[in-house]
C-alpha cells in the first residue's frame, strides 16, 4: 500500500508526461495559486475581522468555505464534455443576461454598488458569470458565423451589439472594470478568429470614445483617474486607498516585511484583502513575491493559450476559440488588478484570479479552469486516436 502511494505521489509531481491524457501542471498551477490565495487573504483580513466581527478568522473561514467549493466545482465541471458547452451557449447566455437584471432588482448595495445577489449567508456577482457566459457564446458564434465575420466588412455589429447589451448592464451597477474586461475579450477573440483590420480600427475608436464619455460624466470616475495621476496630492481624501497601496509595496521591497507583518493592512489600506491583496503580497513577500505569482499566472495564461492552438490545429473552432478567451480572460484581469494596486492603471473593482478574497470569482475561475482541463483532456484523446490510426 505504501509503495502504490509512493509511485502515485512520484507520478503526480512529475510534469505532464506526453503519453499523460490531462495536463497535470494546469491542475498543480490551479490549486496553487489557491493555496496562496487563501493564506494571503488570511493575513491581510485579520485587522478587519477582529474590528467588524471580533473574529480574526471570520473572512479567513469563508474564504476556506469558498475554496472547498472551487475545488467541488472544478470536480463537476471537469466532467461535463465541451460540446455540450457548446450546445446549450445560448442558454448559458440566457441565464446570466437575466441574473444581470435581476441584481439591479434584488441586489445588494455595497459602497455605492449593487452588484450582487444576496442568497443566504452568501452573496453572488453575476458579472463573473457573465463573462464566461460572453466567452462561450462568442465562441460558438464566431464558428457559426465564421466565414461572415471574415469577409463581411460590418460583420463584427452583432457581437458588438451583444457586448452592448452586457455592458449597459453592467454599468447600471456601476461595473465599469468588468465592462473594460467584456470589451477586451470581445476585441482579442475577433483577433484569433483573423477578422479584418477594418473591424478592429473600429471597435477600437468606439470603444476609446465611450470609455473617455464614460469618465468624463461620472464625477467619481474623474476623480478615479485624478487621484490615479498624483494619488499623494490627497493622500487622505481620493488618493487614500492607492497611496496606501504603494506605500505597502515600498515597505516590502525586494525581500518582504515577512508574513503576517504588513503595517498597511491595519486598516490603512481598504479593501486589503479582495481587490488590493496583491500590495499586501508585495509589504509581506517584497517584489520576489510579486514575480511568482506573476509568473504563476503567465504560466497559466500560456498552458491555456496551448490548449486554443492545439484545439484549432484539430480543426476544433469552438474549443479553441473557447480556450483562448479563458486564457485572455485569466490574464487582463490579473493584469488590471496588479496595475490598479501599483498605480500603474486607475482603481477598477477586479479581483486577482484564483488570489483575491470573494466566492463568485473563485468558482467561476475554477469552473473556466475545469473547462481548460476538459478540452485538453479530448484533444489528447483525439491525438491518441490519430496516432492508433497511423500505427494501423
Amino acid at each position: 500500500m505504501r509503495e502504490k502511494i509512493k509511485q502515485e505521489w512520484d507520478k503526480w509531481m512529475k510534469l505532464t508526461p506526453a503519453n499523460s491524457l490531462y495536463d497535470r501542471a494546469l491542475i498543480w498551477l490551479f490549486i496553487g495559486l489557491l493555496t496562496i490565495g487563501f493564506v494571503m487573504v488570511t493575513s491581510a483580513s485579520i485587522p478587519v475581522s477582529t474590528r467588524l466581527y471580533d473574529d480574526p478568522f471570520h473572512f479567513a473561514i469563508r474564504d476556506a468555505f469558498y475554496v472547498a467549493i472551487s475545488l467541488l466545482a472544478f470536480s463537476q465541471f471537469i466532467r461535463i464534455p465541451s460540446d455540450k458547452w457548446e450546445k446549450w451557449n445560448v442558454w448559458f447566455f440566457m441565464i446570466s443576461l437575466l441574473l444581470l437584471f435581476l441584481v439591479l432588482i434584488l441586489g445588494k448595495n455595497v459602497n455605492g454598488a449593487t452588484r450582487w445577489i444576496p442568497i443566504g449567508p452568501i452573496n453572488f456577482q453575476p458579472a463573473e458569470l457573465a463573462k464566461l457566459s460572453v466567452i462561450c457564446y462568442f465562441a460558438s458564434f464566431y464558428v457559426r458565423r465564421f466565414d461572415e465575420i471574415r469577409t463581411q466588412r460590418w460583420g463584427f455589429i452583432r457581437p458588438f451589439m451583444i457586448l452592448g447589451v452586457f455592458g449597459g448592464l453592467l454599468l447600471l451597477q456601476p461595473d465599469l472594470g468588468s465592462t473594460a474586461v467584456l470589451f477586451v475579450l470581445t476585441f482579442a477573440m475577433l483577433f484569433i478568429m483573423g477578422a479584418r483590420l477594418f473591424q478592429f480600427i473600429v471597435l477600437a475608436v468606439v470603444g476609446a470614445l465611450l470609455f473617455g464619455a464614460l469618465v468624463l460624466t461620472s464625477e467619481y470616475r474623474i476623480k478615479r483617474v485624478t487621484s490615479f495621476m498624483d494619488p499623494f496630492a490627497d493622500a487622505y481624501g481620493d488618493g487614500f486607498q492607492l497611496s496606501n497601496s504603494q506605500m505597502a509595496f515600498g515597505q516590502g521591497e525586494f525581500w518582504g516585511s515577512g508574513l503576517g507583518n504588513s503595517i498597511q493592512k491595519l486598516e490603512y489600506l481598504p479593501e486589503a484583502h479582495t481587490d488590493f491583496v496583491m500590495a499586501v503580497v508585495g509589504e509581506e513577500f517584497g517584489l520576489l513575491g510579486i514575480i511568482v505569482i506573476v509568473l504563476l499566472l503567465c504560466t497559466l495564461t500560456l498552458r491555456a493559450l496551448r490548449i486554443s492552438k492545439e484545439s484549432l490545429v484539430l480543426e476544433e473552432r469552438f474549443k479553441g476559440f473557447f480556450a483562448f478567451g479563458i486564457a485572455v480572460w485569466i490574464f487582463i484581469q490579473g493584469f488590471v488588478n496588479l496595475g490598479v494596486a501599483s498605480g500603474l492603471l486607475p482603481t477598477k473593482g477586479l479581483t486577482f484570479p484564483l488570489i483575491s478574497y470573494g466566492g463568485s470569482s473563485l468558482v467561476v475561475m475554477a469552473i473556466a479552469i475545469a473547462v481548460l482541463v476538459r478540452i485538453d483532456h479530448e484533444n489528447r484523446l483525439v491525438k491518441v486516436g490519430h496516432a492508433h490510426l497511423n500505427d494501423d
